[in-house]
């Protein structure tokens, strides 16, 4: 490989990595982050119309396995100094897993979707959640039990393989919290945030 070849990648590697969407600054304020992420108010916006799913939930669940970081993984393993992989293959904003998400692909027919894309990770959980729902039973609106299918799968729900760790327990009780704050806080500002004049000259 040429000189210019490897300045020409390394340029687009540095030009990708400038892109990359921060996370918010202040991700405890559901409002604060939709205004320092205007696209990622709309998407969301979206996600609810196509899905049914109301925002808190899943911005609470994405919190929890992201932090919002849109190349989030599971940490890496090592055999005492050798890395040996990671837990799983999970990424993403919403750490989804690669089968999961192929599935998700298949059945919207969303093919160009990327996990380190808030849109389309959004989207994801929207799907999830609704599918959780007819799978489950589990309403769009419980965030606590929405959580519990999410990290153990329907089938691992369905047989209560969450009543064997505690730790995930308080996880989902940590996440149902978080969403019931967020959806307060959103009470407070949609009104504002769809009547910005910002929102509407971009976003609407």
């Amino acid at each position: 490989m040429t000189i210019e070849k490897k300045l020409i990648i390394i340029f687009s590697l540095l030009i990708l990595a400038g892109c990359a969407t921060p996370p918010p600054k202040n991700p405890d304020n559901i409002c604060e982050i939709f205004f320092e992420h205007r696209d990622w108010y709309k998407a969301s916006k979206n996600m609810t119309d196509k899905w049914g799913t109301p925002i808190h939930v899943p911005i609470a669940m994405m919190y929890q396995e992201s932090s919002f970081k849109h190349n989030a993984a599971p940490p890496m393993q090592y055999f005492w100094f050798i890395p040996i992989g990671r837990a799983s293959d999970a990424y993403g904003y919403a750490q989804a897993k690669t089968m999961t998400w192929d599935d998700y692909q298949r059945e919207t027919g969303n093919r160009w979707s990327s996990r380190d894309d808030f849109a389309d990770a959004i989207d994801f959980m929207g799907w999830f959640t609704s599918k959780t729902n007819k799978v489950n039973g589990i309403s769009k609106w419980d965030a606590y039990g929405q959580y519990l299918n999410y990290h153990e799968g329907w089938g691992g729900y369905s047989r209560k393989s969450y009543n064997k760790k505690p730790w995930l327990i308080k996880v989902s009780r940590r996440v149902d919290d978080r969403s019931k704050q967020y959806a307060a806080q959103l009470r407070g500002c949609q009104d504002n945030l769809d009547s910005s004049w910002l929102w509407r000259l971009f976003f609407a």
